[in-house]
């Protein structure tokens, strides 16, 4: 059978994180068969679950933090008897965010080539084990800063928890075959998306969120992630709803606090039917009156395990609700259920999903006849999500479209650890890295999650900062490494000749290790 490296190069690109460096021959497997060699991931529904040593359920995580907030509150209350004074702990804050010329960065790395200098690997929160540390350029101060810290505090709970869960997606991410499977979780997740800026609950649950909600439903049904994401602890805390009471159920009139419409409005908005899609503000308001109740069991234990989810019959709005023409009997739980299989299997929420699914692989401005048949699948296939990845491979416009796309912060750190075969030890270098890029692990700013196009990620600052990273990059691993090399695992005859040249041209290996990880074929997908 004939090879076809442009082919190839589209299925790691556009469908996974990228070839792996080393001796993976990932570029020749896909040539060989670039569909096969996607779809062979969907046939191994199992392998997208993640499980690792130390990876806690949400209700052992929420009992963790419940009990961590508990100490802290007892060190804080003899802290201020004693008359001492007490700290709080610093969050993660992002960062900014077009244009991409190989020449013009050729120009600018050589100048940076001689600032970008190894250093020691030490660091407090996010230690960088794997190589890919944070560049000493975007740290002007550093030196100055370095003397004046106080030695590191040991890490709480809520950080390790994190940094566990971070490194296993990572970890992951670097050493599938095809990634195809990851990109989907990475979508899914996006697209029912909470912050880990919320708060202690978001943070220590964001990536228990992902295992249970998201992971084990890609290959699934629709509806059934779904339900998962709607009832998950996570994302009830994340929208409120844990708040909303409904004005007629007993907690509403004892607490005179009544509804509260967060979860409701982004469920119809942002994870079904989209703008437009046919539901007013009164469907908003019957659906937050439905999934009243809706809740997780706090500290105390008294409607279920800490942390899990339960349905609280006292906070539930009594009666029956009209929601989009329909009405739904007061059955408790289940009339929350049935409102949400409902709208899972609405026209809207087909369409919605196919013209996301398809601007996030193919294009910024997704081909019309492309959205229509996945479309037809999703309806078709009762919202199979397995249907809808296959359907998508199979079609010829995800193959012939140009590879324009830009990669976002996290696909182009994972993409390049992949080619330099670095399988991480720690996240720190790699969370770092995202909060300068724009995109923080699990914390978008808002519930519509981070950007799907390529003017999000193109601004000149983002573009500045990733060629930071780049020649810190070149910088350590370049003199150990051959670029034109690695270039042939990443796109070999499918380079283009403008990025052999000036990789061939480069004044070092270093430089031309970071001017292969700033090419298109890294950068874009």
């Amino acid at each position: 059978m004939a090879r076809d490296s442009q082919a190839a190069l589209v299925a790691l690109n556009r469908f996974g994180f990228g070839a792996r460096g080393g001796a993976s021959g990932d570029l020749v497997n896909a040539a060989s068969d670039p569909r096969g060699f996607v779809k062979a991931e969907l046939a191994r529904p199992n392998a997208v679950l993640l499980e690792a040593p130390g990876l806690q359920s949400t209700p052992q995580l929420g009992q963790a933090v419940f009990a961590y907030q508990d100490q802290v509150k007892q060190a804080r209350e003899a802290a201020a008897k004693a008359g001492a004074p007490t700290e709080a702990p610093a969050d993660q804050k992002p960062g900014p965010r077009r244009n991409l010329s190989l020449n013009a960065v050729a120009t600018e790395i050589a100048g940076q080539m001689a600032e970008a200098k190894p250093t020691d690997n030490k660091s407090t929160d996010n230690k960088p084990a794997d190589n890919m540390a944070k560049p000493d350029t975007m740290q002007p101060n550093a030196a100055a800063s370095a003397a004046a810290k106080p030695a590191p505090q040991p890490l709480n709970v809520i950080q390790k928890t994190f940094r566990a869960e971070a490194l296993a997606r990572l970890q992951r991410a670097t050493l599938v075959e095809c990634g195809f499977t990851e990109r989907l979780v990475v979508f899914w997740s996006n697209h029912f998306c909470i912050s880990a800026s919320k708060g202690e609950l978001a943070r220590i649950w964001a990536g228990a969120f992902e295992r249970e909600a998201i992971r084990p439903h890609v290959l699934g049904r629709f509806a059934d992630m779904l339900k998962a994401v709607e009832q998950h602890p996570a994302m009830l805390f994340f929208l409120d709803n844990q708040q909303s009471l409904g004005p007629d159920s007993r907690a509403g009139q004892n607490r005179r606090r009544g509804l509260n419409e967060n979860l409701a409005r982004e469920i119809m908005e942002l994870h079904t039917l989209g703008v437009g899609g046919g539901y007013t503000q009164d469907d908003v308001t019957s659906l937050a009156r439905i999934i009243t109740g809706w809740t997780f069991a706090g500290r105390q234990g008294q409607l279920g395990a800490p942390g899990s989810f339960v349905f609280n019959v006292n906070a539930h709005q009594p009666g029956p609700q009209m929601l989009l023409g329909k009405s739904y009997e007061p059955t408790g739980l289940a009339q929350g259920e049935a409102a949400l299989a409902d709208i899972a299997h609405h026209p809207s929420t087909a369409n919605f999903i196919a013209t996301k699914f398809v601007r996030h692989f193919v294009a910024d401005d997704p081909p019309p006849a492309l959205v229509a048949r996945l479309r037809d699948v999703f309806i078709k296939t009762d919202g199979d999500l397995k249907a809808l990845a296959t359907a998508l491979v199979d079609s010829d416009e995800a193959w012939k479209a140009p590879l324009t796309k830009m990669r976002s912060p996290y696909d182009f750190l994972v993409a390049s650890g992949r080619l330099l075969a670095r399988v991480p030890e720690d996240p720190g270098a790699y969370l770092n890295n995202l909060n300068l890029l724009g995109q923080p692990l699990w914390s978008p700013a808002g519930p519509n999650g981070f950007a799907d196009t390529s003017a999000a990620w193109a601004a000149p600052e983002g573009i500045k900062l990733r060629l930071d990273i780049a020649a810190q990059m070149g910088a350590r691993l370049g003199p150990n490494i051959d670029p034109l090399d690695l270039l042939e695992f990443a796109a070999a005859d499918a380079a283009s000749i403008e990025t052999r040249r000036t990789i061939e041209r480069a004044e070092s290996r270093q430089q031309a290790l970071a001017l292969l990880l700033m090419s298109p074929e890294m950068q874009r997908r």
